[in-house]
């Protein structure tokens, strides 16, 4: 009996690895890497826009977000260049 408890939780154990490994190496998962995206936004900033409705109060956050960061992207050429 204990047996058959010990290869349930090895099937179990070995079953979650695979699972995870897929995950974590991308397989089955057809949408871009983080890389990829941004490389894909570089190209065509317009296959990036969302387009979609957005939650009460989201459009806010996103341009305060987006203003933020490029805040900071331009403080940052600022401290490169001078």
């Amino acid at each position: 009996m204990s047996l058959q408890i010990v290869r349930r939780c090895g099937v179990a154990t070995l079953f979650a690895v695979l699972v995870s490994g897929c995950s974590v190496i991308g397989l089955g998962d057809d949408t871009p890497q983080v890389g990829e995206r941004s490389e894909q936004c570089r190209r065509s900033p317009s296959s990036c826009m969302y387009n979609g409705k957005y939650e009460p109060g989201e459009r806010a956050y996103a341009e305060r977000e987006a203003a933020r960061l490029n805040r900071e992207s331009l403080e940052r050429l600022k401290r490169r260049a001078g």
